[in-house]
């Protein structure tokens, strides 16, 4: 397999991209003592009477008159879907799956879910898994994903990648977006096992501007006999592509790869 350079000046700018401060100053979500996200100070208050107190699902602590953190209330899985319903009808969310991820506290302990559509605003950790498809050959399955998709539509990507949510594990995971994406069973594939893992942070549009991105991704390698082909099942690719090593570093200096993928083709080392 061919090992192939990005040029540094353009992989300083990738992981610059990759590593971005919020846009604006952000206070700690809080649950109990257990800090589980970050919110713009203000963002709550715009959901009305479901900020207050009272309400049971949010309370805010004020120092000198400013904000210095919001606190679920209740019961954790139940106060979060609370508010991100109120977060639905307020307009502050994103495309609404019906898909819970997992929430947890900063050492890793699993402390409820909530619904995938609002864990930006609230900068909630998520934790994401990507399959780097070869042929037997080294050369690369790539997918550009749908014009229909809510983010980056139309984009490279690597051959699999999607969200680990709350019922699944990342091995899981990977056999299910592999199944969706791709049409493959994991055991098609030989010499599949784990790459390495990246990791984003960054704002995001979600919430009216408010959204922050901190997502952990397990990377996966695996290699397509031939006559093993990819075709997808959800509606989600537009196309699988098999590129030379060349191909998809001259498309990664293009920026024609998400950035997510742009950075485990370079972990990966091409």
């Amino acid at each position: 397999m061919s090992l192939l350079v990005p040029d540094p000046a353009w992989l300083a700018t990738l992981h610059a991209s990759a590593d971005r401060p919020p846009r604006a100053p952000r206070v700690p979500l809080r649950a109990g003592a257990a800090v589980i996200g970050s919110v713009e100070p203000e963002f709550l208050s715009r959901l009305g009477a479901l900020s207050q107190p009272a309400a049971g699902v949010l309370a805010r602590t004020t120092e000198g008159g400013a904000c210095t953190a919001w606190h679920v209330t209740g019961d954790l899985t139940a106060s979060l879907g609370r508010l991100a319903r109120a977060m639905r009808d307020a307009g502050l969310s994103h495309s609404w799956r019906d898909e819970q991820l997992a929430v947890h506290d900063q050492e890793g302990n699993r402390l409820g879910t909530i619904e995938r559509a609002v864990v930006h605003p609230l900068g909630i950790t998520t934790r994401a898994v990507h399959l780097v498809g070869f042929s037997p050959d080294g050369r690369h399955w790539m997918q550009r994903r749908s014009m229909t998709k809510s983010n980056d539509p139309g984009m490279w990507d690597t051959l699999v990648g999607g969200m680990v949510s709350a019922s699944d594990s990342v091995h899981q995971a990977l056999e299910r977006e592999t199944l969706e994406e791709a049409g493959l069973r994991l055991d098609q594939l030989s010499g599949v096992g784990p790459g390495g893992a990246v990791a984003t942070r960054r704002p995001v549009p979600d919430g009216g501007g408010t959204g922050y991105v901190i997502e952990h991704i397990d990377w996966y390698r695996g290699v397509l006999p031939h006559g093993v082909v990819p075709q997808n099942q959800d509606g989600e690719v537009d196309e699988f592509r098999l590129m030379t090593p060349a191909e998809v570093l001259a498309r990664l200096e293009r920026n024609e790869f998400t950035l997510e993928a742009a950075l485990i083709l370079c972990a990966a080392k091409l």
